[in-house]
């Protein structure tokens, strides 16, 4: 027989009194949060018949999980941060805001004051010139009227050919493949790189443990992250996932999104090569962004969220 105790007024008043609300200290945005936390995991413990060893389980789960620094990795995977760019859609629709580049996830692994750079950049530092594939990256930032905008910040940060990111792996040199960019008078920008490799969660991390029991799998397809911000327009969060790859549609992160698909191309003219200053095989990707204009000055920021920051 299933016992269920948590909406008795002795339960709710109980949490009440957990979350803070018999006091005048504190946040009272908090306690409210919290407050639903606890009615909505006691529910749940109740219509699901959570165990004691079950419980007890999450609760050792978590800890490994922020032992790990793989939470963000987890929100990903679990479509939380998805969702979070579709419910922002649903918002701009409500409002009649349309158009522009779409958003999608910002990932767990952006490093805030990458070198910066006017119109032009090279984000590597050749540590694989031998194993890794020239890319150049180009394009051009506008407005909704589609006029260019010289002066915005186009800030990219991407994978090595492992699918490793400089910061978070220490064998990479500090900003390795993370630069930003400010457009030129024509609203361009252009960089010098390599192709990334996508990645894998780690197979022995708790990210990969929740996917496994879900029968699903952690890979994500080569993409390039960007930030991009300019006076007057919205500032966009958003990343292009490089056609031809395995993953392309069925990214483990759900950052795949129409419109946002960059193509590759990849040359074998020696001449070419030579013209562009490489030797061999070199690969090119254009990309154009468009932004929207902002609604108010706050949406000009990219979101208060916590984020790494290179020691000097």
């Amino acid at each position: 027989m299933t016992v269920k105790i948590s909406h008795s007024p002795e339960i709710q008043k109980f949490f009440k009194e957990a979350s803070g609300f018999n006091n005048d200290e504190g946040s009272r945005r908090m306690k409210t949060v919290v407050n639903r936390i606890l009615i909505d995991t006691a529910k749940i413990i109740e219509d699901l018949e959570i165990t004691q060893d079950e419980f007890w389980k999450a609760v050792d789960y978590l800890n490994r999980l922020g032992g790990r620094h793989e939470a963000g990795l987890l929100v990903a995977g679990l479509g939380l941060e998805h969702f979070l760019d579709l419910l922002e859609d649903a918002k701009d629709e409500q409002y009649g805001l349309t158009g522009g580049t779409p958003r999608t996830i910002e990932g767990p692994l952006y490093v805030a004051g990458a070198p910066i750079a006017q119109g032009v950049t090279r984000m590597d530092d050749g540590s694989e010139d031998d194993v890794a594939t020239t890319m150049f990256l180009q394009g051009r930032v506008t407005g909704p009227d589609g006029k260019p905008l010289a002066g915005a910040v186009v800030d990219l940060w991407h994978a090595n050919t492992k699918g490793n990111y400089s910061y978070f792996d220490n064998s990479q040199s500090d900003y390795n493949l993370r630069r930003r960019i400010v457009t030129d008078e024509n609203g361009c920008y252009r960089a010098r790189s390599i192709v990334p490799s996508g990645y894998g969660c780690s197979p022995d991390g708790p990210t990969q443990e929740v996917l496994d029991t879900l029968g699903r799998h952690g890979q994500r397809p080569a993409h390039i992250h960007f930030f991009i911000s300019a006076p007057g327009h919205r500032h966009l969060t958003t990343q292009i996932n490089l056609a031809g790859d395995k993953y392309l549609w069925d990214d483990f992160a759900y950052a795949t999104r129409d419109g946002l698909v960059g193509d590759i191309r990849f040359i074998d003219d020696a001449e070419a090569a030579r013209s562009r200053g490489v030797q061999g095989r070199f690969a090119e990707v254009d990309f154009d962004f468009q932004l929207q204009k902002a609604p108010a000055p706050k949406a000009e920021q990219r979101s208060s969220r916590p984020r790494a920051l290179q020691e000097a």
